[in-house]
């Protein structure tokens, strides 16, 4: 780790143990900054859901919005990654324009009713376990980073999925449900999984933690 390699350093030129922790901690995120952090990543959350592409053959849209619940597991770890997507829920059940524009799904707290409501609830869940891998070391190379971003992606398609199969709003059979809910969207999926691995280790920079390798 950078600062252990630091803090040896500055031990062996004799600097007294109070200085090099302080001067350890100033690269380490201070509470501000990872808080700072999680409403930009609340807001990012609620921006991507705007930008969103409807598609004639399925009422769930397409966007960018799931890339950026898995940065916000993998950025800012399991418990704040949650947090963040716990509170951008909060924010589009109070009626705030934080779910994805359509005239064909109820706002607000009607959302979660909708046949999008098994991808919006899967979004802490999703942020939690990216969180966890990459607290775990997924994080150091770009085919881990992937993986552990995968397998939340699995997860947001899981839930999506198993509400359009059970809901009773939404009832239809799993193959149907695949066909409106994970086929038209797992490629394009993958292909902006790749890109959030691969921007990943900026992202963790940007907040002070430098343990994401390239």
């Amino acid at each position: 780790m950078p600062n252990m390699w630091m803090s040896n350093i500055l031990t062996r030129m004799d600097i007294p143990r109070a200085m090099v922790t302080n001067i350890a901690a100033v690269h380490q995120p201070t509470t501000a900054i990872r808080w700072a952090t999680v409403f930009l990543f609340v807001a990012l959350t609620a921006a991507t859901s705007q930008i969103s592409l409807p598609l004639p053959f399925t009422p769930v849209p397409m966007t960018i919005q799931p890339m950026i619940v898995l940065l916000s597991g993998a950025v800012l770890g399991s418990r704040l990654g949650a947090s963040c997507q716990f509170l951008y829920l909060a924010i589009g059940i109070a009626g705030l324009p934080a779910f994805a524009a359509s005239p064909l799904l109820a706002p607000g707290l009607g959302r979660l009713l909708g046949p999008t409501a098994g991808y919006l609830m899967s979004y802490p869940i999703a942020a939690l376990v990216v969180g966890v891998l990459v607290e775990r070391g997924f994080n150091q190379y770009f085919l881990t980073r992937f993986i552990s971003m995968g397998v939340g992606l699995c997860l947001i398609f899981a839930g999506g999925v198993t509400w359009l199969t059970w809901s009773p709003w939404t009832q239809m059979s799993f193959g149907t449900a695949l066909g409106f809910g994970f086929y038209p969207f797992v490629l394009v999926d993958l292909i902006k999984l790749g890109f959030a691995a691969a921007i990943l280790p900026v992202l963790t920079r940007m907040i002070g933690n430098s343990s994401v390798r390239h």
